[in-house]
């Protein structure tokens, strides 16, 4: 694992600077669309169907909220599977057929099994994904294959992260559930008191070691709606002036998951690990290709350490603007039947869309590596 220039503040000030700086302000750029519980579950609805919709594709892949505590995280050595990959990808894409999504940031390939990827395929999975940053593989095995199998592909790019909070399939915890169950309808209550459903982030980055190269696949969905999009972080890095990204370089924020276990706790769900805040630079290295790319979301992200806190939501609030206003580095992937997306964690940034209104099942699994501490390297002025 590659050397951080910064070092990380003793806990205590961490804690005590994510707790400090979770105000009002922070409250509103954390909205969450949907918060999921036992009690938002209709298994009902899941197992028989309703009048509108079919059971659950897949019920073996059910959320359940268990009161099972794991241990907090320790620190392990990262291996970087992309970083010595075969850049032609001949492994990887033999016989596949790719499409580009945008100029900028995505790709969409057909006609290759990732489940039947040997090692040197996987190694250039990574370092396809980390330079596409997200790439939606068509008419994939992955939900059908036995959960222990899937999650076997995925660890071989790290150990999983366990989610703190979400539900997972019985005897699972390690798959992490985005679910909405059959003529749910709570998404009407979240829009009379907000305009859109747009919540940028990166996935648990307040983890001392977030995720890297990252498995989401689709159980079911409604016919059309339920998009996510992403947005190139390495991209948004680039388009900042010279000047502007070397003032970056050096800077560290405080990531917490506080608000999260709190939240959840609040809907009367689980929290399976103590909650965290770590401190991470606000511009990181990519081990495999050298980008630089930003590292903060409104999410998780709290403050600046060493700015005063008008110094530091100022900051924040014009790199949260910069990402949300950068449609010509975003992405919108469309989900289907047999769809997997795998994108790098370290240099994209997602939000689902909720804009479908009949009350369709959405029900997607995610495997989630974890990967290398958050690093930079010095500012170069070609950056």
């Amino acid at each position: 694992m590659a050397p951080g220039l910064v070092e990380t503040l003793p806990s205590h000030h961490v804690e005590a600077a994510a707790a400090y700086f979770n105000d009002k302000k922070q409250d509103s750029q954390s909205k969450e669309a949907f918060a999921q519980g036992a009690k938002t579950t209709n298994y009902d609805a899941e197992f028989k169907g309703t009048e509108k919709h079919p059971p659950a594709s897949y019920p073996n892949y059910l959320p359940y909220w268990t009161d099972e505590k794991h241990p907090a995280y320790e620190p392990f050595e990262a291996t970087e599977h992309g970083k010595n990959a075969d850049s032609s990808f001949s492994n990887l894409l033999n016989g596949g057929e790719v499409k580009e999504i945008t100029g900028n940031i995505g790709a969409e390939v057909s006609g290759i099994q990732l489940s039947k990827l040997n090692d040197a395929g996987k190694d250039e999975l990574a370092l396809f994904v980390a330079k596409h940053k997200v790439v939606a593989f068509r008419a994939q095995d992955f939900a059908d294959l036995p959960i222990d199998e899937a999650l076997k592909i995925a660890e071989y790019f790290g150990p999983s992260h366990i989610h703190p909070a979400s539900g997972a399939p019985k005897g699972y915890p390690k798959v992490h559930l985005v679910h909405r169950s059959a003529d749910d309808t709570t998404v009407q209550d979240f829009f009379q008191e907000r305009t859109n459903s747009i919540t940028w982030h990166s996935d648990v980055t307040y983890e001392m070691q977030p995720p890297g190269t990252t498995f989401l696949y689709l159980l079911d969905g409604p016919a059309a709606g339920g998009d996510t999009l992403f947005a190139n972080m390495a991209v948004a890095y680039q388009r900042l002036s010279p000047a502007f990204r070397q003032r970056l370089h050096g800077l560290k924020a405080v990531h917490s998951g506080h608000e999260q276990a709190a939240a959840a706790l609040a809907r009367g769900s689980i929290v399976r690990r103590e909650p965290v805040a770590n401190v991470h630079p606000i511009i990181r290295t990519h081990p495999a290709t050298g980008e630089k790319a930003l590292f903060v979301n409104p999410q998780f992200t709290r403050r600046i350490v060493g700015l005063k806190k008008e110094e530091s939501d100022m900051l924040l609030d014009f790199l949260y603007k910069h990402i949300a206003l950068g449609a010509d580095f975003h992405a919108r992937v469309k989900w289907e039947k047999g769809t997997v997306v795998v994108w790098d964690n370290r240099v994209t940034t997602h939000s689902a869309i909720l804009d479908w209104q009949d009350g369709s099942r959405r029900h997607l699994a995610r495997l989630t590596p974890r990967a290398e501490r958050p690093y930079e390297t010095e500012f170069e002025g070609d950056d």
